[in-house]
């Protein structure tokens, strides 16, 4: 079979030495260290070549709304009642323009697969779940996305919100999503979200115990829920942020647990140290969950950009290098193979989380992105940008690599 493409000298992950990489109708045909063919060329130049970046906690249909709110405390609350305030004018066009400028950005910056949360309830109605579907559509060229169907403001608070979670998942969400922290019965939220997962037999993906509190976690309950339905390996929680309230032992335990329950923990750093600790005088927390402690426990983690622009997070550019970036410089990681597993927060974990394939092999799917890096520590380490990218062998962007003028 003939390349279409060879992308040539490319540092690929377990490999000494740079390598070719001939794709053949959008996958893998060859790797070796020198491809003969007259198919067009790319020269990596000796840089890092991924698989796609994997962007497992987002939330889209609320994003770029900073300028239509306030922020007088910066916190949860407050980003909390200002969104549901604002998303009840939301309209399917008005979303589907914020999102369109943040999908874009994180193609740009090597993102290929994505999960993003769409809030549905008698606010919203479903008018941000048909934005998103058409997003999911439009932009299938260069970014694979799940919908995740996400009760934001609780459910038994909220008796409505209910049926139209069935209804998006019976449309065409991926998956369903709760946040126990916004509902006066947590336990209960927590089994009726379980419950519509059984119904549609999708993923759970829970925003969980975002706070500084030590006490009353939520995840003892999501872990009886999976134990009692099977639903190990199906199951992901955002932020968690208590985890980095707990002494060690106790953390500890309780990462066993999420282990043997294949529970993924995701942090969601721009977010979680810009909302939390406001109430600390001195020696103010970082209250990002401890990932490379659960790591080395067997947990599978990841790291995610959640809030674009608006009160959660009143900045960003869907930059998950970036993520990684600030998430090793928050958690004191130095060694090459703890920042190497930083970057793998932001790729192989996250799609593992998510159930899919992140390889660079022959017959895997070329969807790949060019790093300014050397390997994947060093890429984290100075926030390397992407250079390129191709989605089944097909290039979706590229970024030149700067050049200064003038001099001696």
């Amino acid at each position: 079979m003939r390349p279409d493409l060879i992308i040539a000298n490319a540092t690929l992950a377990g490999h000494v030495a740079p390598m070719d990489i001939a794709i053949s109708q959008g996958r893998i045909l060859d790797i070796a260290p020198s491809i003969s063919s007259d198919a067009p060329r790319n020269d990596a130049g000796g840089r890092l070549l991924t698989s796609g970046l994997v962007e497992c906690h987002i939330h889209l249909d609320k994003a770029g709304i900073l300028h239509r709110t306030r922020i007088d405390q910066g916190t949860l609350a407050e980003a909390v009642s200002e969104t549901a305030r604002q998303k009840a004018a939301f309209t399917t066009e008005d979303v589907y323009a914020r999102a369109a400028a943040v999908v874009e950005q994180a193609i740009s910056h090597g993102t290929m697969t994505m999960r993003t949360f769409v809030e549905i309830d008698p606010r919203a109605g479903l008018r941000s779940f048909e934005a998103i579907k058409a997003i999911r559509r439009d932009y299938a060229h260069a970014i694979d996305i799940e919908i995740c169907a996400f009760a934001q403001e609780g459910l038994t608070n909220e008796p409505q919100t209910e049926a139209l979670l069935a209804t998006a998942l019976a449309d065409g969400a991926d998956l369903v999503g709760g946040c126990s922290y916004t509902d006066p019965d947590p336990v209960e939220h927590i089994r009726r979200i379980f419950a519509l997962a059984d119904r549609f037999g999708t993923a759970v993906d829970f925003h969980v115990d975002f706070d500084l509190t030590p006490t009353g976690s939520d995840l003892p309950a999501i872990i009886a829920e999976v134990q009692r339905r099977g639903w190990q390996g199906y199951v992901a929680c955002g932020h968690a942020t208590k985890l980095s309230t707990w002494p060690r032992a106790q953390l500890d335990l309780m990462a066993d647990q999420l282990a043997d329950n294949q529970i993924g923990i995701i942090a969601l750093p721009a977010t979680d140290l810009f909302l939390l600790g406001r109430d600390a005088e001195t020696l103010i927390p970082r209250g990002v969950a401890p990932l490379l402690r659960l790591s080395q426990k067997d947990v599978v983690t990841a790291v995610a950009s959640n809030n674009i622009f608006n009160p959660f997070t009143p900045y960003g550019d869907a930059n998950l290098m970036r993520m990684a970036n600030m998430f090793a410089n928050v958690s004191h990681l130095a060694r090459d193979a703890d920042l190497a597993l930083a970057f793998a927060m932001i790729s192989e974990l996250p799609a593992r989380l998510m159930g899919r394939q992140h390889a660079i092999a022959v017959g895997e799917s070329a969807d790949l992105v060019l790093f300014d890096a050397k390997n994947a520590a060093d890429a984290v380490r100075r926030c390397a940008s992407a250079l390129a990218g191709w989605k089944a062998g097909r290039k979706t962007f590229s970024r030149t690599v700067t050049v200064l003028d003038g001099g001696k």
